[in-house]
């Protein structure tokens, strides 16, 4: 494999050329994504974001999703626990998620009553940025957090939090803190 140029694009996302497809540059893409700072914060313990990132290397070349266990507070996603669910998309699985709902109806029932929420919603890019797309938008909910773990020819490369701006029209980075 050539050497791979480090660059940054205009949203301050580093990748290397080989994992930014043509699509991630364009209108569409470059529309969901709101550049304005937020003070807001993504709490990850280390064995849940390893795991998130173990699950994505092994979904290769499929895209993984999960749900984000946790509390949220007035500035951040405090997250305690990861759950993989199964990715329904069979056609497009390998760059599209379809999270399944039985699997998140088990998980939030077994959570009742614990003081613990889902709080988000995490997935894969196989082979391309930790940026979400204009399919991710369409899916999001206000208020949760949408991680996504770039795995570039079968390992992890990146990790981003995202979450949808005041308005709901496009997606903010939220800064990751790994506890």
């Amino acid at each position: 494999m050539k050497d791979q140029a480090i660059v940054q694009n205009r949203s301050n996302h580093v990748t290397t050329e080989a994992y930014e497809p043509e699509r991630f540059t364009s209108p569409e893409y470059l529309a969901v994504i709101d550049e304005s700072p937020t003070d807001r914060q993504f709490n990850i313990p280390a064995g849940c974001l390893q795991a998130i990132k173990t699950q994505g290397e092994a979904g290769f070349p499929h895209e993984i999703c999960g749900l984000l266990v946790g509390n949220i507070s007035e500035d951040s996603w405090n997250i305690s626990e990861v759950r993989q669910i199964a990715n329904l998309n069979s056609e497009r699985a390998s760059d599209r998620f379809q999270l399944d709902p039985a699997g998140y109806q088990v998980v939030d029932k077994e959570l009742r009553g614990t003081g613990m929420e889902i709080i988000g919603v995490y997935h894969s890019h196989p082979n391309c940025p930790a940026k979400p797309s204009p399919t991710d938008l369409e899916s999001a909910w206000d208020g949760f957090a949408y991680p996504i773990v770039s795995i570039c020819d079968g390992k992890a490369a990146d990790f981003k939090s995202w979450s949808l701006n005041d308005q709901g029209s496009a997606f903010q980075n939220i800064a990751v803190k790994e506890l």
